[in-house]
């Protein structure tokens, strides 16, 4: 039966507490769309992605409708089109082309998986599409990119990091003239799961279905706004447990629309991530949560302690709600999407070395963070091999995205607009790891990528 309360909380959560659905994402599988004929291959996806996911946008419109649920993105993930370039040869840019040209007919936001899974080593195809990420994320509109380059069970491909920091470095000297937006379209992992549905990061894995769809819940404003109502004198354990229980209610929404996206489309509802995923409007901030669990400000002492009950209240309150959680699921802390985390980088009190360390408890790592344009690809290639350690040991999905703002120092911004919003260029240490880099090889995995 419904309860008066609980509708008339959730129309609060939506109207005044920014709660949303993030995005309603359909998985692809494109592996039956190799061709030997690079040409007839690009067509093949462009055609099927057509196919499968021509009425996701009018599906996602149509749920909104109907509950008055915001959707804020309808997106696509794609099979890694490194494994597709394997196949055909030629120049990968074809497909980005052929993605984006999909992505602009069916009307999505963004499309994933102009990808490369690469932690054991470069398989054939690999290496001309990571070479060719710069080009081809200056050359489209929608396509998101991602390398996975290390695992708990492979080891960190050093070879692999190498590239990666002058391919990141690159992609945002090639659309310098668009506030660098080619380094904001890619995210290099490690441990990526296979079912995320947030970009740039959303690939569709070889064990997913042929056609799937994953939903991205939000809600840090609604966790903020709970957590407000109850005081200063609760102690953490009851905060934890508010928070808990506000993850809950959240999660059941992104159920329901998972459930009602699987059946109207007549295809597989995936996974439910529960992260909370901020925006730059105000108060929808997982850094005004960190403060209102009662740091004065975030990046200060406390904000890892905080966060990492934070993130494990997210999981244990979502897993409750729904049979199918999945992705990354916790608490994002993108620099440049989260007002809070704005503030606090502006102000002195969030530094880079803090926000490393708390992507050790946290979902995903190192988000939106705006660099010094000066910043050298060995550098940057050292910050993705110290994040991926942090993944690899602790066995848990880490990340790096970070914009190289080329032409900016310390203090400027990079505007980006929409969902992606405004990042201050953060200070970063320029002391060199070029000779540790320029060995490459392989860091071996850790004892305990011997679980089986």
């Amino acid at each position: 039966m419904l309860n008066i309360s609980d509708i008339l909380e959730t129309i609060t959560m939506i109207q005044e507490e920014n709660l949303d659905i993030r995005t309603t994402t359909m998985g692809i599988s494109l592996l039956d769309c190799a061709d030997s004929d690079i040409k007839k291959s690009a067509q093949k996806v462009y055609d099927k992605i057509c196919r499968k996911a021509g009425k996701l946008v009018e599906t996602g419109e149509a749920i909104e409708a109907k509950y008055g649920i915001p959707i804020i993105n309808k997106r696509v993930s794609v099979t890694p089109i490194a494994m597709l370039a394997g196949v055909s040869g030629g120049d990968p840019v074809e497909y980005a082309l052929a993605l984006d040209r999909a992505a602009k007919t069916i009307g999505v936001n963004f499309i994933g998986g102009y990808s490369a899974l690469v932690q054991k080593g470069f398989a054939p195809g690999d290496e001309a599409l990571i070479r060719s990420i710069p080009r081809a994320l200056a050359e489209t509109n929608f396509v998101c990119s991602s390398v996975n380059i290390g695992s708990t069970k492979a080891g960190i491909n050093m070879d692999a990091v190498r590239t990666m920091g002058k391919v990141v470095r690159e992609a945002a000297e090639l659309t310098a003239d668009r506030q660098c937006i080619g380094a904001a379209k890619l995210v290099v992992f490690c441990n990526a799961p296979e079912d995320n549905p947030f970009m740039a990061g959303a690939f569709h894995g070889v064990g997913e279905p042929d056609c799937v769809i994953n939903v991205g819940v939000s809600g840090p404003g609604v966790v903020r706004a709970a957590l407000a109502k109850a005081g200063k004198d609760k102690n953490l354990n009851e905060i934890a447990d508010i928070i808990k229980r506000t993850a809950f209610k959240i999660t059941r929404m992104g159920q329901l629309v998972g459930s009602e996206a699987s059946q109207a489309l007549g295809v597989p509802f995936g996974i439910v991530d529960l992260s909370l995923a901020p925006t730059p409007a105000v108060g929808d901030s997982v850094a005004y949560i960190l403060e209102e669990i009662g740091l004065e400000t975030c990046g200060g002492c406390g904000t890892t302690a905080a966060l990492a009950m934070l993130n494990d209240a997210v999981k244990k309150g979502g897993v409750m709600a729904s049979s199918n959680v999945g992705g990354l699921s916790g608490a994002f802390i993108p620099v440049s999407e989260d007002a809070g985390m704005i503030a606090a980088a502006e102000s002195g009190a969030l530094r880079l070395e803090k926000l490393e360390a708390m992507t050790a408890v946290c979902s995903v790592g190192l988000d939106m963070i705006v660099l010094p344009g000066d910043t050298p690809a060995d550098v940057i290639s050292g910050l993705i091999a110290d994040e991926a350690a942090i993944g690899m040991v602790n066995s848990k999905t880490t990340a790096v995205r970070v914009i190289p703002a080329i032409g900016r120092k310390a203090g400027e911004f990079l505007e980006f607009g929409g969902l992606l919003g405004r990042g201050p260029v953060m200070d970063i240490n320029m002391g060199s790891p070029a000779v540790m880099i320029a060995r490459g090889g392989r860091i071996p995995a850790p004892l305990q990528s011997l679980k089986n």
